[in-house]
C-alpha cells in the first residue's frame, strides 16, 4: 500500500511539473544557450576575418587610415570582452556585447564603403574574396540572431505567463535579454561618408 501510495505521489509530482512549464523552461533554456553559441560562432567567425581584410587593404596607398584603425579598434573592443553562460542572464553585460558588436559592424560597414572608390582595390582578388565572405557571414549572423531572437521570445513568454511565472520565480528563470530593436536599426543604417575627391 505505501509503495502505491509513493508511485502516486510521484506521478501527481510529474505531472504538477510538467503542468506548471518546468520541463517547457528545461526546454527552451538549452535551446536559447545553443542558438547564443551559434551567434558567438558567426561573431567569431567575422572577427577572425578582420585581420585578413586589414591586411589587404593596408597595401592600397593613401586608404584613409582612420577608417582602418577604427576597424581594428572595434575588433579589438568586441574580441576583448568576456562571454559567459551568465551574459545570456546579465542584461547589462549583454547590453555591453551588443554594442561593441555593432560598432565591430559599423567600422566595417563603413569600411567597405569607402573601399568602393579604391578601382585598384575593387579589382584585387583576395579583398574580392574577403568582401564576399564578410557578407556571407554577415548574413549568417543575421540568421542565428533572428534564431537566438526567436527562441528567447517563446522563452520570454513563458516566463511572464501565468501560472508558469510562478515556476520561473521557484526555480530562478528570469526573463533573458535579447537583441534591442534600436541596436537593430543602428546596425542597418547606411553609414554617411563625405569622400571628397575621388582617389586614383
Amino acid at each position: 500500500m505505501q509503495r502505491w501510495l509513493l508511485i502516486l505521489v510521484a506521478t501527481l509530482s510529474l505531472s504538477s511539473l510538467t503542468g506548471c512549464g518546468y520541463n517547457d523552461f528545461q526546454k527552451l533554456d538549452e535551446s536559447s544557450k545553443s542558438a547564443w553559441s551559434e551567434v558567438l560562432n558567426q561573431y567569431q567567425r567575422r572577427a577572425d576575418l578582420v585581420p585578413n581584410i586589414v591586411a589587404s587593404v593596408k597595401g592600397q596607398a593613401n586608404f584613409e587610415q582612420d577608417t582602418l584603425t577604427k576597424v581594428i579598434e572595434a575588433r579589438a573592443k568586441a574580441t576583448s570582452i568576456q562571454v559567459t553562460p551568465e551574459t545570456l542572464n546579465n542584461p547589462e553585460a549583454f547590453d555591453k556585447f551588443q554594442k561593441a558588436q555593432g560598432e565591430l559592424s559599423g567600422a566595417l560597414s563603413r569600411l567597405m564603403v569607402v573601399s568602393e572608390q579604391y578601382p585598384q582595390l575593387q579589382a584585387n582578388q583576395a579583398f574580392r574574396d574577403l568582401r564576399v565572405t564578410l557578407e556571407g557571414t554577415e548574413n549568417r549572423i543575421t540568421v542565428a540572431r533572428n534564431s537566438y531572437i526567436k527562441t528567447v521570445q517563446e522563452y520570454n513568454v513563458l516566463a511572464r505567463s501565468f501560472p508558469t511565472n510562478i515556476t520561473a520565480k521557484v526555480f530562478s528563470y528570469p526573463p533573458k535579454p535579447t537583441f534591442s530593436v534600436q541596436n537593430e536599426s543602428q546596425i542597418s543604417a547606411p553609414p554617411t561618408v563625405d569622400f571628397g575627391a575621388p582617389k586614383k
